[in-house]
């Protein structure tokens, strides 16, 4: 098996599109490769999870620590041909200043090779001290191999290995040359999303292509080989069994959940939809562009995305926001993400233009230039968090918008303290509506935080509800 992480010196170096281009190109050779990315993020693991054919998995060491994100990589690698992790930022970027959350130390605790994406433009002979500086830096690190990125011709690929081979010891797995069309369109959160992108497929075909013409493939398994005794050591070790969740109880019927998953909305972790299942979901896509009414479900997750975007669309849909807002008001249990807040409130404002969303939710959104809420976040859950199994002292998850709630009535509750972070105002996150939680915050089904069993018993109490205690028969009572 070869495994190892994808780095750079710096963000924007190409290691994302170098990542796809990878995967699907040794997909094409009939490998199995299991896609990984460090930290919090969506949209990379979409692209990587479409070049691989197989769901890309997030470790994050600030919201699981250490011994989750050991057991989470050597659960889901097992049985693959390669192991491929992007890393985030560069190498030796993290929060900690020891840099004890950052990749380079992922790469350690993970066992793994580094193979460093490099942006070749503007440098030629530079490039050696740079690497040898990344090698001195954290010695106890094994940098495998470079791929020089957006080069810029042949004699440019000439001087850039030349410097590379008389000063350095680390090799050349390949090099890509300068073009327009292998880059992903990007946008205020990032890449565009491949669920988005309309030529998504044709954008990873092409990504395969630069990849198998300019690397090495060979070479770069070879390079990232399980060496014999590290490979018997694996062979040996007894599997990782799944990660315990709860599950449904034996005389429980069963319980559809829908999901929310189009182009506006399609931000969610493969652990946690997994998660939702183990604890008795049935998960029921419906797309909210399109469909006219709402499936038979007992309730929804409606995740993060691009809601602003396809604000016109969503507009559009009156019979489905009409249908949704109605079974809010009923008493349909909702819990949504960001995205899906955005979509639950009266509209949504971006670029000088009001759409009609929801309305379920007594508040305008309007969207800003530059991030409202960024990062990791730590919250603490209030007397009015609906679900089972709190309130909670401290929940760790994440936020990335662009946006801001206007107008909201000031009788709304909040099931969030936020103690690091922004969430809807800087103190508190979480609408409580009806049945519906809507916050700005990720979560993620890790390190202690199993909102997804919490969300399953919380709908399974308002669709089945206990039944009242019959009154015990008073035989002394008159007729």
């Amino acid at each position: 098996m070869s495994r190892w992480l994808v780095s750079a010196a710096h963000r924007s170096s190409g290691k994302t599109t170098v990542s796809i281009g990878v995967c699907a190109a040794l997909r094409r050779r009939g490998l199995s490769v299991q896609p990984f990315k460090k930290g919090p993020d969506y949209i990379d693991p979409m692209w990587l999870a479409l070049a691989a054919g197989r769901a890309c998995r997030n470790l994050d060491p600030h919201l699981s620590g250490w011994d989750e994100v050991e057991a989470a990589f050597q659960r889901h690698a097992a049985g693959a041909d390669a192991a491929l992790v992007e890393g985030n930022l560069g190498l030796h970027d993290g929060m900690a200043a020891d840099g004890s959350d950052s990749n380079a130390e992922l790469a350690l605790r993970l066992d793994l090779p580094v193979v460093l994406v490099l942006d070749a433009r503007g440098t030629s002979r530079g490039i050696a001290p740079l690497v040898l500086g990344y090698q001195a830096f954290e010695p106890r690190l094994r940098i495998a191999g470079v791929i020089l990125n957006r080069v810029g011709g042949s004699r440019h690929e000439a001087r850039l290995r030349e410097a590379l081979e008389r000063y350095t010891d680390v090799p050349v797995l390949g090099a890509i040359g300068e073009n327009p069309r292998l880059a992903i369109v990007e946008r205020h959160l990032g890449l565009v999303p491949s669920n988005e992108a309309g030529e998504a497929q044709r954008v990873v075909e092409t990504l395969a292509d630069a990849v198998a013409g300019g690397v090495a493939l060979d070479a770069l398994l070879g390079a990232t080989a399980d060496s014999p005794a590290a490979a018997s050591a694996r062979r040996d070790a007894k599997p990782l069994p799944a990660r315990a969740a709860a599950s449904a109880r034996d005389d429980a019927a069963p319980l559809r959940i829908g999901i929310a998953q189009d182009e506006a909305f399609g931000f969610y972790y493969a652990d946690d939809l997994e998660a939702l299942q183990a604890a008795g979901a049935e998960l029921v896509a419906f797309d909210t562009l399109r469909d006219a009414a709402l499936p038979e479900v007992d309730g929804l997750f409606i995740g993060g995305g691009f809601p602003e975007a396809l604000a016109a669309r969503l507009a559009a849909n009156a019979p489905l926001r009409r249908a949704l807002r109605e079974r809010i008001e009923a008493g349909l249990p909702v819990y949504a993400e960001c995205g899906g807040l955005m979509y639950l409130a009266r509209s949504i404002t971006w670029r000088g233009e009001r759409h009609e969303m929801v309305g379920a939710i007594p508040a305008d959104v309007v969207m800003h230039d530059r991030a409202v809420g960024r990062g990791y976040v730590t919250l603490q859950e209030t007397d009015a968090f609906p679900w089972p199994g709190g309130p909670l002292e401290s929940v760790r998850g994440h936020e990335f918008h662009h946006s801001a709630l206007e107008n909201a009535a000031p009788d709304l509750r909040y099931a969030y303290r936020v103690k690091r972070g922004h969430g809807i105002d800087g103190t508190r996150d979480g609408i409580v509506h009806r049945n519906v939680l809507a916050c700005y915050a990720h979560l993620r089904s890790v390190g202690g935080n199993r909102w997804p069993q919490r969300f399953v018993e919380f709908v399974r109490s308002v669709a089945q509800p206990p039944r009242r205690a019959e009154p015990a028969l008073d035989l002394n009572a008159c007729p």
